[in-house]
């Protein structure tokens, strides 16, 4: 059995790889403010501190602990809410990564994987996007993304610890949270069509994603750690590598309902990016891991779950 801090065990990405460690037997402690989870999602067998990643005073609960890994999940996940509020976005991501990192050497604790985002490219080519593309982000939350990047790199360069960055892109699945509707791009289009019989889309309907399921990424955070090796830091684009149009995914929604939902093209979103999708070919290479949820088959699984979840 093995030991593991889950950061933001209570929201969507955090609370699936919480539970697939429960299951595999492992130990799992997690932080988590319950900003935007719910205490509710976090598996019964994790043991619970509710606070901030970055407040010190939950941090050193924790320095008598002893973690395999640290799975940092947890920060404000919206470009539109870090232009609303950039130093709590600064603090939930590049203070939290910084305060995390130095518990590691505290408490001997060698291994750190991070949920980094494909938002720190910026503005691309319309081409699949490796991890050695110039990163040039367009919003304070990919700023403080790219920033716990290069803490990695240094933690690892410095002082021998093994870390790992995964870029995720648009990651969606059952459980994701229709409640709120500044973050993820399936789960608002979804929610809204349930909730109120259409849906607004800020931009145009030819930006363009690269859609990844949410069983794919927790499989991806448990290879990247599997195949960690000593004083080494890694990046890996965590994607499907396929070029998704925001008007196909609006159709696969709307076609999963069985509904005619009218659509509106209106507005934008700041520091937005058009279009951009991945080359997952080093994720592929070193950890041995690729996505295999076909897009259709992924929607038509959300859907059918958040049916249930409004019936």
């Amino acid at each position: 059995m093995k030991s593991y801090l889950v950061t933001g065990a209570a929201g969507f990405i955090g609370s699936r790889l919480a539970a697939h460690l429960i299951d595999e037997g492992h130990k799992v402690v997690t932080i988590d403010n319950l900003s935007t989870g719910k205490e509710s999602n976090i598996p019964p067998q994790v043991e619970f501190l509710k606070g901030d990643c970055f407040d010190s005073q939950i941090l050193c609960q924790l320095e008598s602990a002893r973690f395999d890994a640290i799975f940092h999940i947890a920060g404000q996940s919206s470009g539109e809410i870090s232009f609303e509020n950039p130093v709590y976005d600064l603090q939930t991501n590049g203070q939290s990564t910084l305060q995390l990192l130095q518990l590691c050497r505290k408490i001997g604790c060698s291994k750190f994987i991070y949920a980094s985002s494909m938002s720190v490219y910026g503005d691309v080519p319309h081409q699949p996007i490796a991890e050695s593309h110039y990163p040039q982000p367009k919003s304070f939350y990919a700023v403080g993304k790219l920033a716990s990047e290069q803490y990695l790199r240094i933690y690892a360069e410095e002082f021998g610890f093994s870390t790992a960055a995964l870029r995720l892109f648009n990651v969606y699945g059952p459980g994701q949270n229709l409640d709120n509707l500044q973050q993820g791009m399936v789960s608002i289009f979804l929610a809204q069509a349930l909730n109120t019989k259409k849906i607004h889309v800020k931009g145009s309907k030819n930006r363009f994603r690269d859609f990844v399921y949410i069983d794919d990424v927790v499989n991806a955070f448990v290879k990247a750690e599997n195949a960690m090796k000593e004083a080494s830091f890694s990046l890996f684009n965590i994607c499907s590598g396929t070029k998704t149009t925001i008007e196909k995914l609006v159709d696969a929604i709307t076609s999963s309902l069985n509904e005619k939902i009218p659509v509106k093209y209106e507005g934008n979103t700041p520091g937005d990016q058009f279009g951009i999708f991945g080359n997952g070919d080093r994720a592929r290479e070193v950890i041995h891991w690729e996505a295999s949820t076909p897009f259709g088959k992924g929607i038509e699984a959300m859907v059918h779950w958040a049916k249930n979840r409004y019936s």
